[in-house]
This record gives structure tokens, C-alpha cells and sequence, in this order.
């Protein structure tokens, strides 16, 4: 054996666990099993639940399960209807956020103090503010004689019936998912080099170009986890809903709550609930995955 093959290094040794490669799992135990007591323990017991067998008579069969709560939620057109409202109530929501919110995020990441500051505490103040005084605000804003059917009785349109209809639904809820939708962009736009767009606006792309190839692919990320965000919160809301739709305009959440409160039927609230989960979880992890494969298609 020559010298020059006798200095070569050693092959890499496997390496085996030691309590120093586990620390990070023993570190992260106790927050793995906060998360797993106050998350997964609640879904696995509302799993169960909507398997039990209901008597109108003696409540909950606690010990006997039955399929027959899955079988009258799939089976019913009513519970159709419920969800495709809820689904298309949200994705609507979720369009209005990405249009206004978007925009928004641009305007205050190019601002400066103290402008940037006072805009930041206009699109954080609806998070101050209770979810049911908004509600009430906007039923008071939109009712018969709330200040927006007087401006347009003003106009000469005339009232417009808008509370306890799918407008007014779609309305409060943008504005309290606006924020949540503000402020991952702007986080995406704080990591974007500025000198890029100069660079793109030097080499004489219009400001819009700019925008379309340069400033979007790059604020992706945070488009999606807004996304994912505000339409998760709009399908499972209940406040507003509850408030501005009414009694006969309902959505997922406010059938849930007449199951478990007024038909004290928790099985069938268990398993409602639980398909809107899986329903949110399919759509959101769908939509996730086709937006990650065109953001790295665009970046190459």
C-alpha cells in the first residue's frame, strides 16, 4: 500500500443514538405532549363519540356504535346544502382577502413610519374587538334601517334587504379575516430585496411585469398561509353566522351548535363537525400542494 492511499480518511462510521443525539426529543417531549392532551385527545374522544348510538328517549348509548350518523349526514341533501354554503361562502371570503389584502400588505411594507405604524394599528384594530360586538355591529350597519340602507334610500336605490342573507355573511367575515390574511404577506414582503425590483424596473419591465414575475412568485409563501388561514377560520366561524345569517341561513358551525345545544343529539354534532374537518383538511392540503408545485415551476 502506497503512502498516498494510506493517508486517505477513513470511511464514515455509523453513528449510533446516544442520549446526546436524543436530547432534542427529550427537550421536545413535554411540548409534544401539551400539544397531544389539548389537540389530539379532544378530536380521538369526538371521533368516538360520533359513533355512539343516540336514543331520543335515554340520550347517548355510551358502550354501543353505530355507522348510522355517517349514513344520515351523506345521505341527507340537507347536509349537501349546508356544506356547499359553507364552502363556497369561504372560498369566497378567501378570493375577497387575497384581492384586498394583498394590495394592502404592498402599500404598508413600502410606507414608513410613523404612517407604517398607524396603518399596521388600522388592519390590527378588528383583532381587538370581540368577534360578537362586530357582529352586532354589522347587523346594525346592514339592517332595514341601518346606515347603509339609509345612504342608498339617500341615492334613491331604496332598501336593500342584506342582513340575514349570504352578503352580509361574506361581508363580516372579510372583514375579520382581513388581517390574517395582511399579515403574512407583509411578512413575505420584509424578506423581498428591494434592489430586485429596481433591478427588473432598470432592464425596463413595466411596473406591472415587476409585480407579475418578480414581486408575486417571491410573496407566494405568504399568499398561501393566509390562504390556508383565513379560509379554514371562514369554514369553521360561528359567531357570525349565527348572528347575521339567521335561523334559516345556516352554515356548518351554527349546525354543530343545534345538534350538541337544542336536539342535545352529540353524536350527529360529533360527526359533523368531524366531516367539515376532513373536508377543510383535504381542500387546504389540495390547495397547498398545487400552489407549492407552481411556486417552484416559477422559480425554476
Amino acid at each position: 500500500m502506497t503512502a498516498a492511499t494510506s493517508a486517505l480518511p477513513a470511511p464514515p462510521q455509523p453513528r449510533h443514538a446516544t442520549p446526546a443525539n436524543l436530547t432534542p426529543y427529550w427537550l421536545s417531549a413535554p411540548a409534544l405532549l401539551l400539544f397531544a392532551t389539548l389537540l389530539l385527545t379532544p378530536l380521538l374522544l369526538t371521533a368516538v363519540l360520533s359513533f355512539n348510538v343516540y336514543d331520543h328517549a335515554t340520550g347517548v348509548q355510551a358502550g354501543r356504535y353505530t355507522l348510522e350518523h355517517y349514513a344520515h349526514v351523506f345521505g341527507d341533501s340537507y347536509y349537501y346544502t349546508i356544506f356547499w354554503r359553507t364552502l363556497w361562502i369561504s372560498a369566497l371570503v378567501t378570493g375577497i382577502c387575497v384581492l384586498v389584502g394583498a394590495p394592502e400588505a404592498y402599500v404598508l411594507s413600502r410606507m414608513r413610519d410613523p404612517w407604517r405604524s398607524i396603518l399596521l394599528l388600522v388592519v390590527l384594530a378588528p383583532l381587538l374587538v370581540s368577534v360578537v360586538v362586530r357582529a352586532f355591529g354589522w347587523s346594525m350597519l346592514l339592517g332595514p334601517e341601518g346606515l347603509v340602507n339609509g345612504a342608498l334610500r339617500a341615492i334613491g336605490l331604496g332598501p336593500v334587504k342584506m342582513l340575514y342573507t349570504e352578503i352580509a355573511i361574506v361581508i363580516a367575515l372579510v372583514h375579520v379575516m382581513l388581517p390574517f390574511m395582511v399579515i403574512p404577506v407583509w411578512t413575505s414582503l420584509q424578506k423581498l430585496d428591494p434592489g430586485v425590483e429596481n433591478a427588473a424596473l432598470s432592464l425596463g419591465a413595466s411596473p406591472f411585469t415587476t409585480l407579475r414575475r418578480v414581486v408575486l412568485p417571491q410573496i407566494m409563501p405568504g399568499l398561501l398561509s393566509g390562504s390556508l388561514i383565513v379560509f379554514g377560520l371562514a369554514a369553521s366561524s360561528f359567531a357570525i353566522p349565527g348572528l347575521l345569517g339567521g335561523r334559516r341561513l345556516k352554515m356548518v358551525a351554527t349546525v354543530v351548535y343545534d345538534e350538541y345545544l337544542h336536539e342535545l343529539n352529540w353524536p350527529l354534532g360529533a360527526t359533523v363537525a368531524l366531516v367539515l374537518l376532513v373536508a377543510n383538511l383535504l381542500l387546504m392540503l389540495s390547495l397547498n400542494r398545487s400552489v407549492e408545485r407552481r411556486y417552484r415551476r416559477a422559480l425554476g
